[in-house]
């Protein structure tokens, strides 16, 4: 027995289903991220938005970008952040954190950008959608690398100096001098 192409009683597609699926866990993990105290939670709950962020990059037709999202986000940043933590700092976080104070400007701003980005989107002519995103690899990786590769070159460097700096800002300083 074939499995049909609308959900049975609801009519709507599948791909339909699964998008709404990937976005509530996006959405979801990524409250749970700013939410949580705990702080390997909270690294926890980015991995897995940053899975449901890939699950619709692949929706789109961008495996590359979601293979990326995986390898670079999932693999390397989530994965370092949580070992960072988890050997330098003590588990729980203070009681009362810094943005904790600034809840209701953060609110006013979040809901104002929200507007702005429900606007923009509902301004939009998207047209034919799945003929901008068709990008294959190798056309990507040509483009990225003969016609583009000094902006490719300055982010790397861009990058790296905010590491640096990350590392630097983090370092404690001695309490005893």
């Amino acid at each position: 027995m074939a499995i049909p192409d609308t959900v049975p009683g609801l009519g709507i597609s599948w791909n339909d289903v699964l998008f709404l699926v990937l976005a509530a866990v996006l959405l979801g993990s990524s409250l749970l991220v700013v939410t949580l105290r705990d702080i390997i939670r909270c690294g926890l709950a980015l991995i897995a938005a940053f899975g449901a962020l890939a699950g619709i990059y692949v929706m789109l037709g961008a495996p590359f970008v979601a293979a990326a999202q995986v390898i670079v986000y999932i693999g390397a940043i989530a994965v370092l952040i949580l070992f960072a933590v988890m050997l330098t700092q003590a588990k729980n976080a203070p009681t009362r954190l810094v943005f904790q104070t600034q809840a209701i400007p953060a609110a006013i701003a979040a809901i104002a950008l929200a507007v702005i980005v429900a606007l923009t989107v509902t301004a939009t002519d998207w047209g034919e959608v799945g003929s901008r995103i068709a990008t294959a690899t190798d056309a990507l990786a040509r483009l990225l690398f003969n016609e583009y590769v000094l902006p490719f070159e300055v982010v790397s460097v861009l990058l790296l100096a905010a590491v640096i700096g990350g590392v630097f800002l983090a370092k404690r300083e001695d309490r005893d001098a």
